[in-house]
């Protein structure tokens, strides 16, 4: 896993790659071997101030452009994307501990990319006769430049789901990854020039959220942001904002989703799915199913299969192919689920796992049962591969502890009750259900977005377009 001497990483402002103006980087080290993987350019308020002024003086000549003419560099650069789907999951491995095996986040981009680059034309106005001696339209139009925070869980997923509809709708963009996995987001730069995009209208910035997160966060000339994180910094961007310029926001944030198993489930589903769902990507996803809810006639039988499910993986170096269970992503995520584990076993009963290896910040797949639902443990959102197995009775019972949380990104129910499902889908308190379903499964066509502190506004294929858009009346006296 070792990438001696260690990268050495730029920031790409104005379509071009440049240190940081004061020269800082910050050490990136790989939650494996603990070895520092990169030197990363640390970027400071006046390189993001910098990356605003190429952003506002590319975007008019940007919007002017037709959506085809625009649409070419994006399909260009999904091209790539396709094209460099070893060396990108080489990157995520050694930044934050994501295996190379089954990685498909290149692909996932490159669709968005790849449909977005031709959604161009889908950007119209209405028209109405409704006052008398009027013809009325209304204009949608870019608000100008924008800025996209991404998280370090799925970095190419949310670049593209940020990215792409943003310049599709004539915007310019900057992009800031996370501290904890940039290096995908500073490779693909490479890309945006090599695809054709203008000087300026794509720049990516690489370093901590309280400095270039702040500065975009409060800038003036940044009119709409979207990000997808913890609850807690997007509290801290919605009052920047609000004491600033009242920029447009998009938030995409934490959860603590719930899965329902009734006992006419079918186990043969219902099972891997909710394992799985915890487990991907050492359950560092916001979605993930962490709160298992089990109908009691049906529990010992589902907890021993999920048990055997579960704790079915290869830990090890995430640059094997052979491993399915990597590290979490850094010393604080490790410390943190860490903590909750501990937590976990004052609370509940331990079924599986429990272990943490420092070395390597490697926590197998851990369950708890018999926990109270106002356990910490319950309630908080841990970010790790940790779930709660509870037991119900009644449906009325299911459904008031699913509810019972400040978060509402993702639901699940299984039953082959068709009724009972429809009166989950209404009752749930989430902005995504899957029915006989669960997390990661969404759809390429619908929202994606929460309820309550899970988020706001939605992303998707249309209301990420929308998002990006600014809504203008124009009144014609005939």
């Amino acid at each position: 896993m070792s990438t001696n001497p260690p990268l050495q990483t730029q920031l790409f402002i104005n379509g071009k790659f440049v240190d940081a103006s004061d020269r800082k980087t910050f050490e990136l080290k790989s939650p494996w071997t603990h070895e520092v993987v990169a030197n990363v350019a640390e970027a400071s308020v006046e390189d993001t101030n910098a990356s605003v002024a190429a952003a506002k003086a590319a975007q008019p000549a940007w919007a002017q452009l037709s959506p085809k003419e625009r649409g070419a560099c994006l399909k260009k650069f999904a091209a790539l994307l396709r094209q460099n789907g070893a060396e990108l999951a080489r990157l995520e491995a050694l930044s934050m501990g994501r295996p190379v095996s089954g990685y498909a986040d290149h692909l996932v981009a490159a669709s968005k990319f790849d449909f977005y680059a031709e959604a161009g034309y889908n950007i119209q106005g209405q028209s109405s006769l409704n006052t008398p001696g009027f013809l009325n339209v209304t204009l949608r139009q870019p608000f100008g430049v924008v800025a996209a925070i991404i998280p370090w869980n799925v970095p190419l997923i949310a670049f593209s789901g940020k990215v792409a509809p943003a310049l599709a709708a004539g915007n310019t963009v900057i992009l800031k990854s996370s501290e904890k996995a940039p290096l995908t987001s500073i490779k693909v730069a490479e890309y945006i020039a090599e695809a054709g995009f203008p000087p300026g209208v794509v720049n990516i910035l690489s370093g901590h959220g309280h400095i270039s997160g702040a500065a975009l966060s409060s800038h003036m000339d940044v009119r709409a942001l979207s990000f997808t994180g913890s609850t807690r910094t997007g509290r801290a961007i919605q009052e920047a904002s609000a004491k600033s310029n009242l920029k447009s926001l998009i938030f995409e944030l934490g959860g603590k989703s719930p899965a329902i198993v009734f006992a006419d489930a079918d186990l043969s589903r219902a099972v891997p799915e909710t394992a799985h769902s915890i487990q991907w990507n050492s359950g560092q996803v916001c979605m993930a199913n962490s709160r298992v809810y089990v109908q009691r006639s049906i529990a010992p039988e589902f907890i021993e299969a999920f048990k055997e499910r579960f704790g079915n993986v290869v830990c090890g170096d995430p640059t094997d192919p052979k491993t399915t269970h990597g590290p979490l992503a850094d010393s604080a995520q490790a410390d943190m689920v860490g903590s909750y584990v501990s937590k976990g076993k004052e609370s509940g009963k331990l079924a599986l796992g429990g272990d943490f290896e420092p070395k390597t910040f490697t926590i197998q797949p851990t369950i708890f049962t018999d926990t109270e639902e106002d356990a910490k443990i319950v309630k908080e959102e841990v970010f790790g591969p940790v779930v709660n197995i509870n037991i119900f009775d009644t449906e009325e019972e299911a459904l008031e502890k699913a509810n019972a949380t400040e978060y509402g990104l993702y639901a699940a129910v299984y039953t082959q009750d068709v009724s009972r499902a429809l009166r989950f889908a209404v009752g749930l308190e989430s902005g995504m259900v899957g029915v006989n379903c669960t997390s990661p499964q969404t759809a390429f066509d619908m929202p994606f977005g929460g309820y309550k502190t899970s988020g706001v506004g939605r992303e998707g294929i249309q209301d990420s377009l929308d998002n990006f858009l600014e809504k203008k009346s124009v009144l014609f006296r005939m």
